[in-house]
């Protein structure tokens, strides 16, 4: 079956625009163009779009799609079983999230006597879930799976106090990094500091300290995009300086 722009529209709850729009940066061209200048779309297309919508309800943005469904390697079958597995996840998040309104709810009616423990549990196996859809394999793979599961238990762990510090803290490294990369030198003092920080802050989901694993991390933080991005939001530049800071900081600069 074939459809025009405004057919598929209506048939998949998205705009005209937004199907134009696709067609212009190349992630959703139509079958064909009719005699009359239309855009008409396929069965292949209504697939492509389905896995399209998939992707942007999983938070993924539109130019990482692209380059997903346009692999040689992208299965489709393969990336409906994953969508199925990570839409569960997030369904058993939104549960328990429910769960927690409730259970609140029920405790300002003085019929439960609900822990402070409890009031963050949902947004902390919603932390736990968020990374692991952003990187989680990476991690698994680069760190090992007993590294990742020990760091998401000791996070679930973690009493309001303590998630309450390791906030606190991860707003003190960037602050402190912020400052020490406008000073430019990554053995000051102030830069020496935020990689300190850096280490303390990395030992609460590690449960120990590896100066090994800190070099590998900032690595990271450079090679990865996301990570880069992040870091250099502000300042380009800034995660390779706290690469050079940590390097200096463990002595393991060459």
């Amino acid at each position: 079956m074939e459809y025009t722009v405004k057919k598929l529209a209506v048939m998949s709850n998205v705009s005209t625009r937004t199907l134009r729009y696709y067609d212009e940066i190349g992630i959703l061209k139509p079958a064909r163009i009719n005699s009359s200048g239309y855009r008409i779309y396929g069965e292949h297309e209504v697939d492509r779009l389905q896995q399209i919508l998939f992707y942007r309800e999983l938070g993924v943005n539109l130019e990482q799609i692209k380059e997903i469904i346009a692999s040689r390697d992208f299965d489709e079958k393969k990336a409906l079983e994953e969508h199925r597995q990570l839409l569960i996840s997030k369904r058993t998040q939104l549960d328990i999230l429910i769960h927690n309104v409730e259970k609140s709810i029920l405790s300002k009616e003085g019929k439960y006597n609900m822990s402070n423990k409890e009031k963050f549990e949902g947004f902390k196996d919603e932390l736990i879930t968020n990374n692991e859809k952003k990187f989680g394999k990476e991690a698994r793979e680069k760190y090992g799976e007993k590294a990742v599961d020990k760091s998401n238990k000791i996070l679930k762990n973690m009493t309001e106090e303590q998630y309450k510090e390791i906030e606190d803290l991860g707003n003190e490294v960037l602050e402190t990094l912020e400052k020490a990369f406008k000073e430019g030198r990554p053995d000051s003092e102030t830069a020496q500091k935020a990689a300190e920080l850096h280490g303390k802050w990395l030992s609460f989901f590690w449960g120990d300290y590896n100066k090994e694993a800190h070099v590998n991390i900032t690595q990271m933080y450079i090679d990865d995009e996301r990570f880069k991005a992040y870091y250099d939001s502000k300042n380009p530049g800034t995660a390779e300086f706290l690469r050079e800071a940590v390097l200096i900081y463990t002595g393991l600069k060459n």
